[in-house]
């Protein structure tokens, strides 16, 4: 007999058996699972965005998780395309790619990950002749970035777009800044601030800041992070990105604003500090856009702020961002968008859009306790004792035909621990009911409140229309129904 070696087979249970001890059960980092307390949240906020869309008559899309590279990359801006995940040739592919002497990044992908939701809808405008020329979209999806998770921050997210193509009216910026206002409005947001800013003004700060034109697009992804990082940190990036001292000091000087500034007093300064016919007329569009806001839910919540840039690349007039006081960064943000469907198409089609972040209005909603009661799991547990399988499935099957949630205890069981299953963490179903001899013989449940202790017996086809005058019943006499269920 030898000793020491192991079988093909016992090796590989040896080798699963060590595998699985370091296999993490944790999701990748920046992505999570959702439990079923959690996600009944976020439906029932994705079910309030959904409804509030339509009524301002969007209609929704939905695009591929996975894009070709070619129409993902360029769109973003410097800082957004390395954000893009990447996705590896597959099979031959791949190999043959990694068989040539210099393997450079764009030689191993050709696909990658949706990085957001206006993008694929630019694509899609280009792709199909027989869309409204007025085209009206919203879409609820997630997107990925490979950015570094912080707080409300992760690389799975969901965004609810809201969009407009086809028309370069103001009406169609007024429409989707209502639309976002009315939703969070709807889920019980008031102070928040609703920032706009022109995509053309920027330009034109930037010029008369003495910073080269070729210099603009670096120089707007260290203003996008004044809010994150401050005026001395975003003067200190302009540094790092060859923005010399007086220079990137006289844009800081035009895009700051005080606290008692109101939106006429910024207007006035900002024409007086340009002088150029291009700045009063993306002024005036902001200011037009302020008023023709005015009688809807968005009013009183646009604020002009000459330091919002926005860092996607792609827009190319009005922008926006929404924000609240004890969050750093944004509930969302948009803007218009030009010339985004013409690097697909054959001409360009104005637009405009906003995205809300599911997952911000989330974290803000929790912290402030800002959800309504929601009941999550079944409504009704059914308990048995003494019945055969065949009779309960079908006593369940009736109530839920009745429309209501029901889960039957599966195995057989004393009455109270049945009864203490159904009101333990995870299930907390308002109600028992009760399945013994007596009332399978009689067509009947025995109801029994799991707050309160009230109960009554009642036929089975009655349980949808009886239950909510039980659960709303004073506390009953717990000696009337004993373990034994009778």
């Amino acid at each position: 007999m030898c000793f020491g070696i192991l079988s093909p087979n016992r090796r590989q249970e040896r080798f699963i058996g060590q595998a699985m001890t370091q296999i993490s059960t944790k999701p990748p980092s920046g992505m999570r699972d959702f439990l079923p307390e959690e996600l009944a949240r976020r439906h029932y906020v994705i079910g309030l965005v959904r409804k509030i869309y339509e009524q301002y008559g969007f209609q929704p899309i939905e695009t591929p998780s996975i894009e070709n590279l070619t129409t993902l990359v360029g769109k973003y801006g410097e800082e957004g395309d390395q954000l893009l995940y990447r996705i590896l040739h597959r099979r031959d592919a791949l190999r043959r790619a990694l068989e040539e002497d210099q393997v450079q990044e764009a030689d191993l992908a050709d696909l990658g990950l949706r990085y957001d939701l206006t993008v694929p809808l630019a694509r899609v405008i280009a792709q199909y002749g027989n869309l409204p020329r007025f085209f009206k979209r919203y879409q609820i999806q997630p997107v990925w970035r490979a950015d570094r998770p912080g707080r409300g921050r992760f690389r799975e997210f969901y965004q609810c777009d809201v969009d407009v193509t086809g028309t370069s009216s103001l009406l169609a910026e007024a429409d989707v800044l209502s639309a976002v206002a009315r939703v969070l409005q709807s889920l019980g947001f008031k102070d928040f601030t609703i920032q706009i800013n022109h995509r053309k003004l920027l330009t034109m700060m930037i010029s008369s800041a003495g910073i080269d034109p070729a210099d603009e697009e670096s120089a707007l992804v260290a203003v996008d992070k004044l809010g994150k990082i401050g005026v001395e940190g975003v003067l200190k990036e302009l540094d790092q990105r060859g923005v010399e001292g007086p220079k990137a000091e006289a844009l800081l000087q035009l895009i700051t604003t005080d606290e008692d500034e109101d939106n006429a007093s910024i207007s006035a300064r900002l024409s007086s500090s340009l002088g150029s016919d291009k700045a009063d007329a993306a002024i005036a569009e902001l200011t037009g856009l302020i008023d023709a806001s005015g009688s809807g839910p968005a009013g009183g919540h646009l604020r002009l702020s000459p330091g919002l840039a926005r860092g996607l690349g792609y827009y190319t007039g009005p922008i926006f961002e929404i924000t609240v006081e004890d969050l750093a960064g944004s509930l969302g943000g948009g803007g218009r968008y030009d010339d985004l469907v013409g690097m697909f198409g054959k001409q360009p089609v104005p637009a405009v859009g906003f995205s809300l972040g599911l997952e911000r209005i989330l974290l803000v909603m929790e912290e402030r306790d800002m959800y309504p009661s929601l009941q999550v799991g079944p409504q009704v547990v059914l308990c048995s004792m003494g019945v055969d399988a065949g009779p309960v499935f079908k006593v369940a099957e009736e109530l839920r035909q009745q429309g209501l949630r029901v889960e039957i205890y599966p195995e057989p069981a004393k009455l109270g621990k049945q009864l203490q299953y159904a009101d333990s963490d995870g299930v907390r179903a308002p109600c028992a009911a009760i399945l013994g001899e007596d009332e399978l013989e009689s067509g009947s449940l025995t109801l029994k409140a799991l707050a309160s202790g009230a109960q009554e017996t009642v036929p089975v086809s009655e349980v949808s229309a009886r239950l909510g005058a039980l659960l709303d019943a004073p506390a009953a006499d717990e000696s009337s129904h004993q373990e034994s269920g009778k």
